[in-house]
């Protein structure tokens, strides 16, 4: 009849709306010698952004709204967050799209994907970058009870990779490798509302923040110190030392005024930035505490590195080795042998927060005598380059960072934020130098439980 079409496929056999026709190709339903066509799935989901979600005639209920009984219980609804809208799609166990839609992420808008997927109610949200731009819904769907899974980006963006059509990027299209991603992939990072976890992320953003902001006011300062000093400033320069500076000029043109008077308002700025810094660190410093983890008693890390290694990492167990953890930082070298040549190369991946707190932590090690110290210049005395002996340096704290964790996890049984449970009289962090493996590179074959050793003492 006018405007219906069937379609058949291998044991289907169905009449539906034109409308949902394209909705139908792109789910990969289509009719005896119908050729698939290139660009058709973005074609289908377009129609998803515009209209109402099309739900599949033999699914759905028209008259009810609600999924008929013997569908497929458990749904993933993939979702590509952003600040003002959320593309969704649902997608059954076999991959079928069940629905999907675009939403605002106002309260009237919220509220109407919500009351959407209820409809399914064996569901769980797969949502990309929940560290980042999507952890404002991700918060949300938590509050209300909602079970969410992170997926990383770069498993969407190699999803993406192998759909068919043009390749072209959009909403849907990333909401449908996101849903297929959470289908496919097993181990996938749970979300959890912790409070003091938060906490802890909100304090230490702002440190770092304000660290920024006195970098960059110290760069204009010298900048403007070098045009009114001959010769400018040292480089380590505090507010004090540039005030006492800044007190012997006395410019007479107007250009000289100017600078001297925006010179006086940057270090009353750096001064409040450093009041600041004393205040963040001292509440992180307790905060970090409370939880009951050890990482500060590591030499070169203080109340930051400790609360963003806390903050990152989330349950250490999810690492199953110490080769894990360091391949996921970025302080495991990357094989990059060929036949008989045998090297290894930087590995530019990897979280590079934790990374930058790793680097920190050699660097305020190769400062004093510490056995990271010692380490370092053996193996320069092997023949390493300075930048290759720090990198093995970074891979050995990597071991010893982990080996912290790992300890404080199995401490206690009052878990705090992270999956760090308190400490214990019985634990094997020792001072500034707990036991570390003696790998300096990710090792290949499968994750299993490795015998630790001493750091190697000085020779």
């Amino acid at each position: 009849m006018p405007g219906q079409a069937s379609v058949e496929a291998p044991g289907l056999s169905l009449s539906i709306r034109l409308p949902t026709l394209v909705v139908w190709l792109s789910s990969g339903l289509r009719g005896p010698g119908v050729a698939p066509g290139r660009g058709e799935a973005q074609e289908g989901f377009a129609r998803l952004e515009v209209a109402l979600p099309s739900r599949l005639d033999n699914q759905v209920d028209r008259a009810s709204e609600e999924p008929l009984s013997g569908t497929s219980d458990r749904v993933v609804i993939g979702m590509d967050p952003h600040k003002r809208s959320a593309t969704i799609e649902v997608m059954a166990g076999d991959e079928t799209v069940v629905g999907g839609g675009r939403f605002d992420t106002g309260r009237d808008g919220y509220s109407a994907m919500t009351k959407y997927a209820k409809q399914w109610p064996n569901r769980v949200w797969a949502i990309e970058g929940c560290q980042g731009i999507g952890r404002h819904i991700a918060n949300r769907l938590l509050a209300d009870g909602e079970q969410v899974v992170d997926v990383p980006p770069k498993l969407s963006a190699r999803a993406r990779v192998f759909a068919t059509g043009q390749g072209r990027k959009t909403d849907a299209t990333d909401a449908h490798s996101i849903a297929l991603v959470g289908t496919r992939m097993a181990g996938l990072r749970p979300v959890v509302n912790d409070e003091q976890l938060a906490l802890l992320r909100i304090l230490v953003d702002r440190r770092r923040s304000l660290g920024e902001d006195h970098t960059r006011m110290i760069s204009q300062l010298h900048q403007l110190l070098l045009e009114l000093i001959p010769g400018g400033a040292k480089k380590s320069l505090s507010a004090a030392q540039a005030k006492a500076l800044l007190a012997t000029v006395r410019p007479r043109d107007a250009v000289g005024k100017a600078r001297r008077r925006v010179a006086a308002e940057l270090i009353s700025d750096l001064e409040r930035v450093y009041q600041r810094s004393k205040e963040a660190d001292k509440e992180l410093k307790e905060l970090v505490a409370s939880t009951g983890t050890t990482l500060m008693d590591l030499h070169g890390i203080g109340p930051s590195g400790a609360a963003r290694l806390l903050v990152e990492v989330g349950d250490i167990t999810r690492f199953p080795n110490r080769a894990h953890f360091a391949s996921w930082n970025g302080t495991a070298p990357i094989d990059a042998s060929s036949g008989d040549q045998v090297r290894h190369r930087l590995s530019r991946a990897g979280n590079r927060q934790i990374n930058r707190v790793l680097h920190i932590m050699a660097t305020v090690q190769l400062r004093n005598p510490t056995e990271g110290r010692a380490y370092f210049d053996r193996k320069k005395a092997s023949g390493k380059t300075s930048m290759e002996a720090m990198r093995a340096l970074k891979r050995r704290l990597s071991d010893i960072v982990y080996r912290c964790m790992i300890n404080d996890a199995a401490a206690g049984t009052a878990a705090g934020p992270g999956g760090q449970r308190g400490t214990a009289t019985g634990s094997s962090v020792t001072g500034s130098h707990p036991p570390a493996g003696s790998s300096e590179k990710s090792l290949p074959g499968p994750a299993e439980t490795q015998d630790r050793t001493l750091l190697p003492a000085v020779s």
